[in-house]
């Protein structure tokens, strides 16, 4: 039976915890606050959120950078108080013309320009990206099988991909380079993947053919060639990673590279050379919690998980998100 709206309901009445912000910055402008709970609109549903993850993307969107991000999600000052892009949780409560979920559903989403999900309730669109979570599969899993995943899916369907082929991830261990290495690997190609010494076994786990270990040895100068480079955490540019490629091979950055040059350099090698840069546009997040939702189902996913916190450690959980050392997702749970 559907649930009633918030309002007519006292259960959910009263406040919740939340890290909140008025202003761009680092991770000291967050503070964790008693907060109202947030009744849901008609199209809305109420999540009792159980994790969410603390991502590049929620750094991009606490510091407000790249500039050109805040025409999105609010030039000057945050459009959002609350941080969060992801959720995964159970509906406690539904608006009166929400249709496509129901009061129980255990579901999860994600949204690039926030959704103010770093806090034990949110308010959500079901137009948003929300899918139901397999089942026997943990909240924990389920949100860190979203960001990087969608980013890493969205490296994947710029190109064509055949069984067979030779692809470098570069990053292999981070949100999106983990993704990657495991979607490949399904797909059928050869992987050589890009980490640090104490992280190989773990991305060997994750199927890797090669692992190279870039602290001792410049990838760029392996003598192996590859249909693809993918620079799952920008680190790279596509004058050093060229010689990699074969010819018609493809060069895919998660960042714009330096003097954004991954902007332009799809349409230059596109004319002027037998080696090509793509810039991925991350779009459809719908589609890509669809895929992401069958593969977890079928037991042919599972996300690379570094750290947990708790909401009242959000300041430390972003702190470590941006230093660079993290693997895969960084989780805060309720």
């Amino acid at each position: 039976m559907d649930a009633p709206a918030m309002e007519n309901n006292p259960t959910f009445s009263g406040s919740m915890k939340a890290a909140v912000r008025s202003e761009y910055g680092l991770a000291d402008v967050l503070s964790v606050r008693e907060v109202p709970i947030p009744a849901p609109k008609a199209h809305e549903i109420l999540v009792k959120i159980h994790a969410t993850t603390v991502s590049r993307t929620d750094c991009a969107m606490l510091t407000g950078t790249p500039f050109v991000y805040r025409l999105f999600i609010g030039l000057w000052k945050p459009k959002q108080a609350t941080t969060g892009t992801d959720f995964a949780g159970e509906i406690e409560a539904i608006g009166s013309e929400v249709t496509a979920f129901k009061a129980g559903d255990r579901v999860w989403g994600f949204n690039d320009n926030g959704l103010s999900t770093h806090a034990r309730y949110a308010a959500i669109s079901e137009r948003e990206a929300i899918e139901i979570i397999p089942e026997n599969i943990p909240y924990q899993v389920a949100v860190a099988s979203a960001e990087g995943a969608h980013y890493a899916l969205n490296f994947l369907n710029k190109v064509r991909l055949e069984a067979g082929q030779r692809a470098l991830v570069n990053g292999a261990t981070g949100a999106i380079g983990s993704v990657l290495v495991q979607l490949l690997k399904h797909k059928g190609l050869y992987v050589t993947a890009v980490c640090a010494t104490p992280n190989m076994e773990q991305v060997r786990a994750l199927g890797a053919d090669m692992v190279i270990d870039y602290t001792r040895q410049d990838f760029t100068r392996e003598a192996g060639q590859y249909h693809f480079v993918f620079d799952a955490v920008g680190k790279s540019t596509f004058g050093k990673c060229k010689p990699l490629l074969y010819p018609g091979g493809v060069y895919i950055s998660s960042e714009l590279g330096p003097y954004a040059q991954n902007l332009f350099l799809p349409l230059l090698t596109r004319v002027f050379s037998d080696k090509r840069v793509v810039f991925p546009v991350p779009v459809n997040v719908k589609q890509s919690l669809q895929t992401m939702r069958k593969l977890l189902g079928n037991g042919q996913f599972r996300p690379l998980i570094d750290r947990e916190y708790a909401l009242e450690d959000i300041r430390e959980a972003f702190r470590y998100a941006a230093s660079g050392q993290k693997i895969g997702n960084v989780v805060v749970r309720f």
